[in-house]
């Protein structure tokens, strides 16, 4: 049962690594069409995004390949789910798109 509880947890946290890496993702595409320096944004970005995803999957796998897996596979849910929510924001601004939700 406990086993049950763990594999929960990790497809939730798999899911929300993946929230943040592509939810990451798209912000910084938004942000970086208006910026002066774009290359700054994709690299910071990147690099903040891939050190906790790969933090997070440390620390969920924790010796654990079947969490490890189930982890993964929240992972590349959660990427149907961005793609899914960020399409009716695909060509606003990024400022419109958060005033219309507030």
């Amino acid at each position: 049962m406990i086993e049950f509880i763990w594999r929960i947890l990790a497809l939730s946290g798999g899911m929300a690594l993946g929230v943040l890496f592509f939810g990451g993702l798209w912000f910084t595409v938004k942000m970086a069409v208006n910026a002066k320096i774009p290359a700054l944004w994709f690299l910071g970005s990147l690099l903040l995004r891939v050190t906790l995803t790969m933090l997070g999957f440390y620390f969920i796998g924790s010796g654990n390949w079947l969490r490890l897996v189930i982890c993964a596979l929240g992972f590349f849910l959660a990427r149907f789910l961005v793609v899914q929510l960020t399409k009716k924001y695909e060509n606003k601004p990024l400022t419109e798109a958060i005033t219309n939700e507030a």
